[in-house]
């Protein structure tokens, strides 16, 4: 048997358990159980975590590698997976088409979307870079999978989800424009790297590690008199806030 994946196959029929010889590009497959990505065709490190119910089309990968190339269908995220990890763990499906969803019935969802980020601060936790099935998320997938909960797809990465929102004013103790469920993003005046979930009146609630006091889920605020360290950093780095109009297609973004 040659090398799984190097040559485009038919889809197989639907229903049909992942095997080694159906991984092929252009396959979709839909998940039975949480899967983790890499973000390299080699090592360990993480890109991201998919939660039972995703869906993932294999993509062409390069000669000699042996990790299979993904894309995942609902935000356009990829990663590499072992091909093993699809055994037992994901059955041949088309990509369904992702609801379009307007600002109003994303409004509609806001409290349900609060109602799950709370909740899982309520749980044992820490930080996990590219977690996002819980009960460890990074910053931006905690956001991505409370809006996913009420399935409301944003991208998966902070400078992503930046871009994707419509800018809301903001600043140190001037927070009255934003409405809870908005995205407060922190960074560098280069980049974003870091998100929030606002709650009400500034105060927002985000998954930090240990490096800057916290190591897992919390609640700050954008008070100035507020001289806890780890919302004092974070305040020092405000870079702004974003509202979500409207829910993303899936289509791969660019970095």
């Amino acid at each position: 048997m040659g090398r799984v994946g190097t040559t485009s196959a038919p889809q197989p029929r639907e229903g049909t358990p992942a095997a080694p010889e159906l991984l092929a590009p252009g396959s979709t497959w839909r998940l039975e159980a949480p899967l983790d990505l890499f973000s390299r065709p080699t090592g360990s490190g993480l890109a991201t975590q998919a939660a039972p119910g995703r869906n993932l089309r294999i993509l062409k990968s390069a000669p000699g590698v042996t990790r299979l190339r993904v894309r995942l269908a609902e935000d356009g995220y990829p990663g590499w997976l072992e091909p093993c990890q699809l055994l037992g763990r994901g059955r041949a499906a088309p990509v369904p088409p992702l609801a379009r969803l307007s600002r109003a019935e994303i409004g509609d969802r806001v409290e349900q979307v609060l109602a799950f980020a709370l909740t899982a601060m309520g749980v044992p936790n820490s930080y996990l870079w590219g977690g996002t099935v819980g009960p460890n998320y990074d910053c931006s997938g905690l956001v991505q999978s409370a809006f996913a909960s009420v399935g409301i797809w944003l991208p998966r990465d902070a400078y992503l989800q930046e871009r994707f929102c419509r800018p809301v004013a903001v600043r140190p103790g001037v927070t009255q424009l934003l409405e809870p469920g908005d995205l407060m993003f922190f960074g560098t005046a280069r980049r974003c790297t870091h998100v929030g979930l606002h709650l009400s009146g500034g105060r927002y609630l985000h998954s930090s590690g240990r490096e800057h006091g916290r190591n897992g889920l919390g609640i700050d605020n954008l008070n100035p008199r507020n001289h806890d360290p780890v919302a004092s950093h974070y305040r020092a780095e405000l870079r702004g806030a974003g509202r979500v109009m409207h829910s993303h297609d899936g289509s791969p973004l660019p970095s």
